[in-house]
């Protein structure tokens, strides 16, 4: 992997914008599958700012070959005693150092107003994607497991934690306020045992384990993820160029920034583990009391970069294998596929792992997969080297292993007992010092 530190980056877009020249109805066609036709005129205005940012490179290019070709003559004249020449020569150099400093400036000015619209015309969605508003049009693809709804009541989750003396909510309000929360005992042990169990389950599937850094700078931020994620999630930390990551697929993606890649070393696979920040912005309702939705959580994460060719299949390989996580916990899933209105701008193609809510006797989404083309390479000029096809962008996709604690509460539910106590499943008893089933204090 070979890093280009000093590559200056022309313009962050999601698509190429010789694409959009060429295809522009395309592009407009795909804009309105997004229900987002507001956007329909950034692509006309682009077209115009992009005739005039090529117009005013190509006299620049021009100009400095007359202003370098006379620049030559200058010392020859000199050297024949040919002063008022040289001197005229002169003056015409500094003539097309004039209007080569406006065109230059000219330049940056309409290749900053091409980017701001390049930014927010949203990435070509795969033809397989259904076409709908919102969420509430996203499509089931399949179920795995059976649903059980067992005969005894399932408190909320967090009263199943509390019962456990698992959860210190009003603490954590006092330390940090809402959207915090201490876990404890039994409950923090079965939180950190569900990670450690995600990694090696990754591991055995192949992956490199990686702990990345919880923190990335603005252009990694920006090259991971729209302006209307980023500021919905995105914490700043103040007076310096560092966001807190909302998922280390931010910093693992960012780890190949500005890199060119062999083309016979890939694909990258990659699992990680970190803290996950975010400000959940408008969260808010009955199901978000709790551990639901939170400022502040912990993530198993995995990552692809790839050639184009293999990107498909390893969107399939990423989203099946949460679903095997989470049958090899007895926790009955499906797999929802993203309708083009709910789909983020970067996105070419995205599943859901949602898990069964015995109390609730409905799914809830524990994990999303996301194909994203090479709109996040060509953010972030991640390329690849080919001996035959010269160098190009690579695919990158992600998806969530596991997320507790959210997915604690699918795991409670779906193991809880009519005693109050908790199944452990086999998989998890090594991390969990043996045992095959937590209990309440009180029954203790």
């Amino acid at each position: 992997m070979q890093t280009v530190n000093n590559f200056k980056r022309k313009a962050y877009q999601m698509i190429d914008i010789k694409f959009l020249r060429e295809n522009p109805e395309a592009v407009k066609e795909n804009i309105k599958k997004k229900f987002q036709d507001e956007k329909i005129v950034l692509v006309n205005e682009v077209i115009e700012l992009d005739k005039e940012l090529r117009a005013a490179q190509l006299k620049a290019d021009n100009l400095r070959g007359d202003r370098n070709k006379l620049s030559k003559q200058i010392g020859g004249l000199m050297a024949q005693g040919k002063k008022d020449e040289a001197e005229q020569i002169k003056a015409q150099v500094k003539q097309f150092s004039d209007e080569l400093e406006e065109l230059e400036k000219k330049e940056e000015e309409l290749g900053e107003e091409v980017k701001k619209r390049m930014m927010i015309i949203p990435n070509i969605i795969d033809p397989s994607v259904p076409i709908g508003k919102d969420d509430s049009e996203n499509v089931e693809i399949k179920r795995y497991g059976e649903p059980v709804v067992p005969d005894f009541e399932v408190p909320y989750h967090s009263e199943i934690m509390e019962r456990f003396n698992g959860i210190d909510l009003d603490s954590a309000r006092r330390v940090a306020g809402n959207g915090f929360y201490y876990l404890m005992g039994d409950i923090a042990r079965l939180h950190s045992a569900v990670l450690a169990y995600a990694r090696d389950f990754m591991i055995d599937r192949g992956f490199t384990y990686c702990i990345p850094p919880y923190m990335i700078r603005s252009n990694v931020v920006t090259g991971v993820m729209s302006f209307a994620e980023m500021d919905a999630m995105m914490y700043k930390i103040e007076g310096e160029d560092l966001y807190l990551i909302g998922t280390s697929e931010h910093s693992m993606i960012g780890k190949f920034i500005d890199t060119i890649n062999e083309e016979e070393k890939l694909p990258y696979t990659l699992t990680s583990y970190s803290p996950c920040f975010r400000k959940e912005k408008g969260a808010h309702g009955i199901e978000e009391r709790g551990v639901y939705r939170i400022h502040q959580f912990e993530k198993q994460e995995m990552i692809v970069v790839c050639k184009p060719e293999d990107s498909a299949m390893w969107f399939d390989k990423l989203w099946q294998n949460t679903v095997d996580l989470f049958r090899s916990m007895d926790i009955p899933v499906r797999t929802i596929e993203c309708c083009s209105g709910d789909l983020a701008d970067l996105k070419v193609k995205s599943y859901d792992v949602e898990a069964w809510s015995p109390r609730q006797k409905k799914y809830f989404e524990v994990g999303s997969c996301s194909n994203l083309g090479d709109a996040q390479a060509r953010r972030l000029k991640i390329r690849v080297k080919s001996k035959d096809k010269g160098n190009y962008f690579a695919h990158t996709l992600n998806n969530t292993v596991v997320a507790p604690p959210r997915m604690l509460i699918a795991f409670l539910e779906n193991n809880l007992c009519a005693d109050g106590s908790v199944k452990i499943p086999e998989v998890l008893r090594k991390y969990m010092g043996g045992i095959d089933r937590i209990v309440p204090n009180d029954n203790k």
